[in-house]
């Protein structure tokens, strides 16, 4: 898959009609897990963005790219917003604050259940510095009454001045239609800058690597620290229409090891077994799927890795 900086716009433009077509960049921020993942995830209408319980899931950008009415809307799903304390957790948050000001417009994505406290303060402060136009979607309003929503809404906006306020549900879908035609018919008149079929700019090496990640911290959320990483090493076509994968679980001592793979190996296993099944449904072919978990000790201070997330090394 083409990266947005090697494609020229109106590569992608789709047959021409008597209407403009519309395009841009819109970039998701907020607190760790607002829901930005599984809102991009159903904006999109299909799985570019690994879900998890477990916070900072998303650790680089994640494009979604999403056709409504004659727009093509590219989703900037940024790692969460937060306080850092290590050389990873700065240069995720120095990635999000980049996607946004990159970005056409600006989305900021609320867990209405926790409100303004903590990073979303934070966030509201730090977005004083970034001159896109913004708009403010509250999250999870099946879980709040409709009084407080409307007074988490106005609190919001006397810190920033948002175009728009939109209340939704990213799970049941619900609201999401609106903030789509709102998009669809604000960001800029212009071509397309992706083929009308790509959902996302992910390449499928680092997409799998992502859905195996997604695996192991459903499955070992408690026990697995968030100290960990995939990467897919091989990757081969085979004749018979299938393909093998192989990847690379890094941990950061033995014990880790040890709980990755579980008793007699079955906690691999079933980590292998879940995300095999789901590549094999992402890419429409049979996938055969090789873990091996290995320790390399401060990873997380290895600029290599750091490339491989799409991350900038921070000094």
């Amino acid at each position: 898959m083409t990266e947005n900086e090697d494609m020229a716009p109106g590569d992608g433009a789709p047959e021409t009609n008597d209407r403009p077509t519309h395009s841009g960049f819109v970039a998701l921020i907020g607190p760790t897990n607002a829901g930005k993942s599984t809102l991009v995830n159903r904006l999109v209408g299909a799985k570019v963005s690994i879900v998890s319980h477990k916070v900072q899931t998303t650790r680089a950008i994640v494009r979604g790219i999403a056709i409504h009415d004659n727009a093509q809307i590219v989703f900037m799903d940024t790692p969460g917003i937060f306080k850092p304390r290590r050389r990873l957790d700065r240069a995720m948050v120095t990635s999000a604050w980049g996607g946004a000001k990159d970005a056409d417009l600006i989305m900021l994505l609320i867990d209405s259940e926790r409100g303004l406290r903590g990073d979303a303060e934070a966030i509201l402060e730090g977005l004083n510095e970034v001159h896109q136009p913004k708009i403010l979607v509250l999250n999870k309003i099946d879980r709040v009454k409709r009084e407080d929503l409307l007074a988490l809404a106005a609190a919001a906006n006397e810190k920033i001045k948002f175009d728009q306020t939109f209340m939704i549900s990213a799970e049941n879908g619900s609201g999401c239609d609106d903030v789509m035609n709102y998009l669809a018919a604000t960001l800029p008149e212009g071509p397309w800058y992706y083929p009308e079929d790509q959902i996302s700019d992910l390449p499928m090496r680092q997409l799998a690597a992502e859905i195996t990640r997604e695996k192991l911290f459903l499955r070992l959320h408690q026990e697995l620290p968030y100290s960990s990483h995939v990467e897919t090493e091989k990757w081969e076509e085979r004749k018979d229409g299938s393909v093998r994968i192989e990847q690379v679980i890094y941990v950061e001592r033995e014990s880790q090891k040890k709980i990755a793979l579980g008793k007699a190996g079955e906690t691999i296993k079933a980590i292998s077994t879940a995300s095999r099944k789901e590549l094999s449904e992402i890419l429409e072919q049979p996938v055969h799927l090789f873990l091996f978990v290995k320790v390399r000790e401060n990873w997380g201070d290895d600029p290599e890795r750091f490339r491989e997330m799409g991350l900038e090394f921070p000094r």
